[in-house]
């Protein structure tokens, strides 16, 4: 069989065959081109959104919630409605002790402050933050650290900026780490610099420093602005978010029924609606371009079939001449093959120009919306095997419409 492949007579008569009807050929390969490139395309356009999103949320434990307290809308045990909740971190506490399936609970806090360094001033946000905070909202550090355990219990004055506060306050190309700048007239030495993500999920992040110490500047006591939940991967965080709402009216005196009293926004649901998003389109992509691979090679099958009825007399004569049944289908497969491997070919590399383009409009700079448009090897090999398995099957069937044919009935066909 395998001889047979790389016989010249073999490609000299596919040749003969498609040189005979060359439109009629290219447009039957249309089809599988059209398939093939819808199938790349698609596929490689999907992979590009996951890219963007995964960039978008890459830095967020995405199993998580974020929860504040706001007014309550009830009166409720001697309570007037219209009551100002303020969470604490005795309430972070006992979320994390009391709910099921939580991992973390991180408790944070933030104000605008008046920035100074030297003669240069700003306004930024500064954000009382523990360590734990680098585990579920993981900074893209560029120079130095980030907060750690020994900052917390010495109430230490350090700071780790954003990108964007390095360039309004250090001149170009200074070293951050070890300078100091003044946050409410108050000393700050600088121990590490991130790079701002492509999405902010809460409240902005121009600058962090311990907990511990913000609470003392700006005498917080034990009061905080909200708390990021996050939990186990096997845990449902929607039924986590109620719960732990519920611990929470329960620990503040809010009525049960109050869904006004904390607010929220719940990460992990939004992350669940964007992942189904994204496998529901992969998976319509492959059945469109399935469906129309299908297509493309059933019209090359009903190509092959006239093809076959002009050829009778050619076929009879072979037969005549001591042809076998199974060398004039095997002939007439590797034709079908051929023309599904040539159009699929032709789709794949059609569709990869597309990619190139896509990601060149689209896949850059910060706000790009498709990223690293791609396919694996991996598909591309599936769709070849597709091929030939379709063009292998479709083949058969003017294979065998040419064999039923005898001899002495094809050599009197006009």
């Amino acid at each position: 069989m395998f001889k047979f492949l790389f016989d010249r007579d073999t490609w000299q008569e596919v040749y003969d065959s498609f040189s005979k009807n060359k439109l009629r050929s290219i447009l039957t390969m249309v089809g599988v081109w059209w398939g093939i490139l819808l199938l790349i395309g698609l596929l490689g356009s999907a992979k590009g959104l996951e890219n963007s999103f995964n960039r978008l949320f890459g830095d967020f434990a995405t199993n998580s919630v974020f929860v504040w307290g706001q007014n309550t809308s009830k009166p409720f045990k001697g309570f007037q409605e219209g009551r100002r909740v303020r969470l604490s971190l005795s309430d972070a506490k006992k979320v994390e002790e009391n709910i099921e399936g939580i991992e973390f609970v991180v408790p944070r806090n933030q104000n605008q402050s008046l920035v100074v360094r030297n003669f240069i001033s700003g306004t930024f946000t500064v954000n009382g933050d523990y360590p734990l905070l680098d585990k579920v909202q993981k900074k893209n550090l560029s120079h130095g650290r980030f907060i750690n355990q020994n900052d917390i219990d010495d109430n230490k004055k350090v700071v780790v900026v954003s990108n964007e506060v390095y360039k309004q306050l250090f001149e170009k190309y200074k070293e951050p780490i070890g300078e100091y700048i003044q946050i409410n007239n108050i000393n700050f030495k600088v121990i590490g610099m991130f790079e701002n993500g492509n999405v902010n999920m809460g409240p902005t992040s121009d600058m962090h420093i311990p907990f511990t110490t913000f609470q003392h500047i700006y005498n917080k006591g034990d009061r905080i602005g909200w708390m990021m939940i996050t939990g186990k991967p096997e845990y449902d965080i929607k039924q986590i978010e109620e719960d732990s709402k519920l611990l929470l009216k329960n620990l503040n005196k809010i009525h049960p029924e109050d869904k006004r009293a904390f607010g929220s926004f719940n990460l992990g649901d939004q992350f669940s609606k964007m992942t189904g998003f994204l496998t529901g389109m992969q998976f319509l992509t492959w059945f469109v371009g399935i469906a129309t691979l299908f297509a493309g090679v059933f019209a090359i099958g009903n190509i092959l079939l006239i093809t076959v009825k002009e050829r009778t007399k050619e076929i009879g004569v072979r037969r005549a001449l001591g042809a076998t049944p199974f060398e004039i289908k095997r002939q007439i497969v590797v034709e079908a093959v051929f023309l599904t491997m040539v159009a699929g070919l032709f789709g794949i590399i059609t569709g990869g120009w597309i990619l190139i383009g896509l990601d060149a409009a689209f896949g850059q700079g910060e706000d790009a919306t498709i990223v690293n448009a791609s396919v694996s090897i991996a598909v591309v090999f599936i769709a070849l095997i597709i091929l030939v398995v379709l063009g292998t099957l479709i083949g058969l069937i003017p294979a065998f419409k040419a064999t039923s044919i005898k001899p002495i009935e094809a050599l009197r066909e006009e």
